[in-house]
């Protein structure tokens, strides 16, 4: 296992990261939020010592949900969803690496303040324009996911849950491949540091079931343009559509983008179901490095 301290530099010396996702909040499309529990920072902490149990090496909090068709949330609101369970969870875990995932500023840098390492920004420093500038002051890690989903422009199925409507591309995998390697270079010119980049392909995010599964075989293609590589497909609907399932029976599913994400060079696996995916992940890279 990578040491912390490594993490926090992205030096992932050719070994896969988990990284857990804690939504403290009461409308998470995979229906695990936090935010429903009465006392949602002793959530968030015992569901954190869970997950450092089970193997994860990241912890992502987010305090607004990124399904379609949610609600947005003030900024106000998403830090007092957040900050006060990172600090809780800092105090408790002091070696932990903790990410905050929004793509507000002002929330990025009061978790900051509260002990998060990491940045996670599902638009990739578009939305607001003080992230970039935030992440460089600060030189904390951030993660730059490709979207180009409309939050209003959903189809909703009652089984299967709601995906994001994608749009036209005229060349599909060179069009976000040349969108990633722009989102990097605005960063760079922000100010960020090469080193502190992560790229995130954006899964579920304006793409339509093909497209979302052809992301995930050309990682590859994403790790080329030099930066690590984020994987965030656990529970997502193409799964659900691929395998007729709701959420909640997408474990499955989930392992076998968890297999494919270590087999194409991703160094962070996002995913709800840390144990599980844990083992596919072990097992996977046993057989990839197993000697004759």
């Amino acid at each position: 296992m990578t040491d912390p301290v490594a993490i926090r530099r992205l030096d992932f010396q050719g070994e896969p990261q988990l990284m857990g996702i804690l939504n403290v909040t009461p409308d998470s499309f995979s229906g695990d939020g936090l935010a429903r529990e009465r006392d949602i920072v002793a959530a968030a902490v015992d569901q954190a010592a869970g997950f450092l149990t089970d193997g994860a090496a990241i912890l992502d909090l987010g305090g607004e949900s990124t399904r379609p068709g949610a609600e947005p949330v003030s900024v106000q609101q998403e830090i007092d969803r957040t900050a006060p369970a990172i600090a809780a969870i800092r105090a408790r875990f002091p070696d932990a690496v903790i990410s905050i995932d929004s793509f507000k500023a002002e929330t990025a840098a009061a978790a900051l303040d509260a002990g998060a390492d990491w940045i996670n920004d599902v638009w990739g420093g578009r939305a607001d324009e003080g992230m970039l500038s935030l992440a460089a002051a600060r030189g904390c890690p951030i993660v730059l996911m490709h979207n180009r989903s409309k939050p209003g422009h959903a189809e909703i199925d009652r089984r299967l849950g709601a995906s994001y409507v994608a749009p036209d591309y005229g060349d599909f995998l060179p069009e976000v491949l040349a969108e990633l390697q722009a989102l990097a270079e605005a960063a760079l010119a922000a100010g960020v540091r090469r080193e502190k980049i992560l790229l995130d392909p954006g899964v579920g995010f304006g793409k339509t079931v093909r497209q979302n599964m052809v992301l995930i075989n050309a990682l590859d293609h994403v790790k080329a343009l030099g930066f690590p590589v984020l994987l965030g497909a656990s529970r997502k609907s193409f799964i659900g559509k691929v395998l007729d399932v709701p959420a909640d029976e997408r474990v499955d599913g989930t392992a076998a983008t968890t297999m494919v994400g270590v087999l194409r060079g991703a160094d962070v696996i996002r995913v709800h179901d840390v144990r599980r995916m844990n083992q596919v992940m072990r097992m996977t890279r046993a057989i990839l490095t197993a000697e004759a």
